[in-house]
């Protein structure tokens, strides 16, 4: 991932995600990291035993959550743990919008997803992709990165439409479920680049 250009790496915490790992593996991935890869753990509405055991074991750069937390869970994850914050909010509809700036005050980043489908397990990672029209031109006052159903050959597109300075790929580069194709990981960057 670092050698094909990439900014961040997430280690996923999830365990009915196809990508999920372990304390341990990703305790090991994350020192064997180039210096300079943020390293990122995704979490869903993960409690105090559960973060207080990753960020004792795993050295990371920041949390994103992916859950249904709440403005305040945000601030008090920020605050106990002393890393920065991304904070994933799925989005379908413009209504959805108004989410996003609930957060504004506590999140250090914003992660604009597609709201996974009804009745759907996983929060994110479903290949699927929203009306980028609804946030075309919008600018915020955090730094925000643009997620759901990105691949290298609609990224650049999503980019031009939106404006996205930042974009998160999870299933639009594998191969299999939670196995990474590096040909197309490196197509994504470099589509993403422009």
């Amino acid at each position: 991932m670092a050698a094909a250009g990439a900014s961040y790496c997430g280690f996923t915490f999830f365990e009915k995600s196809p990508r999920a790992v372990d304390l341990t593996t990703a305790r090991d991935l994350a020192l064997g990291a180039p210096v300079g890869l943020a390293k990122v753990a995704l979490t869903v509405n993960a409690d105090d035993a559960f973060l207080d055991a990753l960020t004792a074991q795993v050295p990371l750069d920041m949390l994103q959550l992916h859950g249904a937390e709440s403005p305040a869970r945000v601030a008090e994850v920020k605050a106990r743990y002393g890393l920065p914050v991304m904070k994933a909010v799925g989005v379908a509809e413009a209504s959805d919008l108004a989410a996003l700036e609930s957060y504004f005050p506590v999140a250090d980043q914003i992660l604009v997803d597609a709201k996974p489908p009804k009745g759907g397990e996983l929060p994110g990672g479903n290949g699927l992709t929203f009306d980028w029209r609804l946030i075309a031109g919008r600018r915020w006052p955090v730094p925000w990165m643009l997620a759901g159903g990105l691949t290298p050959d609609n990224v650049a597109e999503a980019i031009a439409m939106t404006g996205a300075r930042q974009v998160d790929v999870a299933s639009g580069v594998e191969r299999a479920p939670g196995v990474k194709d590096l040909a197309r990981v490196q197509s994504f960057v470099t589509s993403a680049q422009g």
